[in-house]
């Protein structure tokens, strides 16, 4: 960084009265930086100075990096299983729901990569706040008593209720996380991929 860059973002740091926004600044910035440089390569210092404040004004707002990072993988997951709770509870067939909930889980993905990746491809640190893990298991908890029902109703063509959902969740997260790592292959069009992989896992696992 240029001595002229460095007096730049000095100068153009907030006074301390903006805490609401700044909070807001400070995960947008570090979402790139993680997604950019890993867990491991973002340290506070670079968040700061990507947010234009010193690192003791941002450990007003986060006590570390360990924080921010599950700050953002919660506000994220809380998104899924609010989604996932909705279509849970639709008074249709499990098939259908099923379906439903695998669609919008990759167009969730699709449609928030860098977040996405975050929650399910950038290694976490191990913390002793549960509550993102929590989420996220709801999330998978919700998912798979779909996929319960249809085994109970004796639906499914292979495998078990826990290794049904599995592989159906894992093979949805390859099309989403694929898509996000190699922006630049030749892919087929995105709305064909959804609608291949669902009629092939579909049809390909469940009784009609």
């Amino acid at each position: 960084m240029t001595v002229a860059a460095t007096t730049t973002r000095k100068s153009s740091r907030k006074a301390k009265g903006d805490g609401h926004l700044r909070r807001a600044e400070i995960l947008e910035s570090a979402e790139r930086i993680f997604i950019a440089e890993g867990y491991e390569g973002a340290t506070i210092r670079k968040i700061a100075d990507e947010v234009g404040v010193s690192s003791t004004a941002l450990y007003m707002h986060f006590p570390d990096k360990g924080a921010i990072l599950l700050e953002i993988c919660e506000q994220t997951i809380k998104v899924l299983l609010e989604r996932n709770r909705e279509i849970a509870a639709k008074p249709i067939d499990a098939v259908v729901r099923l379906k439903m909930m695998l669609e919008a889980y990759m167009r969730w993905g699709m449609e928030h990569p860098n977040p996405y990746q975050l929650v399910y491809s950038v290694p976490r640190p191990a913390v002793s706040d549960g509550a993102t893990a929590d989420m996220g298991a709801q999330c998978y908890d919700v998912f798979s008593g779909v996929v319960r029902e249809i085994a109970a109703g004796g639906r499914l063509r292979a495998g078990s209720a826990d290794s049904a959902a599995q592989a159906l969740w894992m093979s949805c997260h390859g099309v989403v996380a694929l898509l996000a790592a190699r922006p630049g292959f030749a892919w087929a069009d995105r709305e064909e991929l959804i609608d291949v992989t669902l009629d092939g896992l579909i049809n390909g696992l469940v009784v009609d």
